[in-house]
């Protein structure tokens, strides 16, 4: 199963050639970017793990390489991806999300649909690994 969380998610996984053009796309327009992972990517875990502090400062895209080359080391097996931050209303809003590295065998989310009381519906999702 191909887990499909943010930008680009229904397309066939992007090149590091790639990642980095989408890299200089959110520079160009001064959006901060930050890198997470996580092992599991249940679509209620929004909270991923964070790769060091987003990189507000950074003008180049081999900075944010470099760093997404240090967490594939760290976590092959991993999912990780790209936060771009806009912070144009004097806070931080995440404008761009996309997932940059994913493991070899994706794991199962299945949905479980229950009837409740009257017309309600119940849903709970169960990782099968």
């Amino acid at each position: 199963m191909r887990i499909t969380q943010g930008c680009f998610s229904f397309l066939p996984d992007l090149t590091d050639e790639q990642i980095r053009a989408q890299v200089e796309y959110c520079l160009g327009r001064d959006w901060a970017v930050g890198v997470e992972w996580t092992y599991d990517p249940h679509p209620r875990n929004t909270y991923w793990e964070m790769w060091g502090n987003p990189m507000f400062d950074l003008k180049d895209a081999k900075g944010v390489m470099m760093e997404l080359e240090e967490c594939r080391k760290a976590h092959p097996q991993a999912y990780i991806r790209f936060n771009a931050f806009d912070s144009i209303r004097g806070f931080e809003t995440v404008t761009m999300s996309f997932i940059v590295n994913r493991p070899e065998v994706e794991p199962d989310i299945r949905t479980i649909r229950t009837e409740v009381q009257g017309r309600s519906m119940h849903y709970t999702h169960e990782l099968q690994r």
